[in-house]
């Protein structure tokens, strides 16, 4: 199970690790807690009077396509996009919104499904939200409270059968390494790099580099070409013309065919045992315990 903030955080963050294993025959599940409807349109093509008219069920149809493309199941929360507030100061969040609700009523949302699915390994962001948007945070905070409460059966006792997940883990898709990288390669190749003026900005004591919490890497580079397709079903939120795509395909899996983890919770094996930067598995521990005779 992945939970995310908002449609489209699926496809950029992890999806390509969702493919293989959908393709490995595991079953994949999508969490997202608001329905995007704060989301601004990001490509120019969708900047459209229709579109604006029905944010709500565009967005909504964008993540059935995504799932679909993926093959992976999912659930909307059904909490309110908190928006991200920009000015100074900012502007209060709007009232009811899914960074403002009690803790309590989103955890026992998220605890219901996590019943309902019984996942084994849990995919979520770190304390930063993965960068920090007031949902992208809550996100954090829910699903570690979920962990937490979801096999403890005096927790949410209307939310279903307990059960506790295995492994927990959050997703790191932008570490500096990876960016230089990609940036060194494409300037190698005589092409322009749309990381150079990122990595100018780059304060590390403002923005601390989430590659250093790095546990575990995926291969999932096969799978790459289904995230991308995935991202494109998110048509509002993703200009094809836009920074995503300026890396040939084949360049991206030659120098970066992983998706990046940092094991937060487990309780199967040592960690130093289960855990690989070269050839990583969620599942590795977890399939000794489940398939064990």
């Amino acid at each position: 199970m992945t939970v995310h903030a908002h449609p489209d955080d699926e496809s950029s963050k992890g999806a390509a690790t969702c493919a293989r294993y959908v393709d490995e025959g595991v079953e994949v599940m999508v969490v997202t807690c608001t329905g995007g409807e704060a989301g601004s349109i990001l490509n120019p093509a969708m900047d459209r009077p229709e579109v604006l008219a029905d944010m709500v069920g565009v967005r909504r149809a964008e993540m059935a396509r995504a799932a679909e493309i993926l093959g992976v199941e999912h659930r909307w929360l059904g909490f309110v996009d908190s928006g991200l507030p920009e000015g100074d100061p900012p502007p209060p969040l709007p009232e009811g919104c899914f960074a403002l609700q009690p803790l309590e009523v989103p955890t026992e949302a998220l605890v219901r499904v996590m019943r309902e699915f019984r996942p084994h390994v849990v995919v979520t962001y770190d304390e930063n939200g993965g960068y920090p948007h007031p949902d992208h945070i809550r996100c954090h905070e829910i699903s570690m409270a979920a962990w937490e409460a979801c096999g403890d059966p005096d927790r949410f006792p209307d939310a279903g059968e307990p059960w506790q997940p295995l492994k927990l883990y959050y997703s790191h898709g932008f570490s500096k390494a990876r960016t230089v990288a990609f940036h060194e390669a494409l300037l190698a190749e005589g092409l322009e790099s749309p990381w150079a003026e990122w990595l100018e900005r780059w304060d590390a004591s403002e923005r601390p580099d989430p590659g250093t919490r790095v546990t575990t890497r995926v291969r999932c580079e096969k799978y790459f070409p289904l995230r991308d397709e995935a991202l494109l079903a998110h048509a509002t939120q993703i200009d094809p013309n836009g920074r995503w795509f300026s890396m040939p395909m084949e360049m991206q899996q030659q120098i970066w065919p992983t998706e990046d983890y940092e094991l937060a919770r487990s309780l199967v094996g040592d960690p130093a045992q289960t855990e690989s930067l070269d050839d990583g598995d969620l599942f590795s521990g977890v399939r000794e315990r489940v398939l064990a005779p």
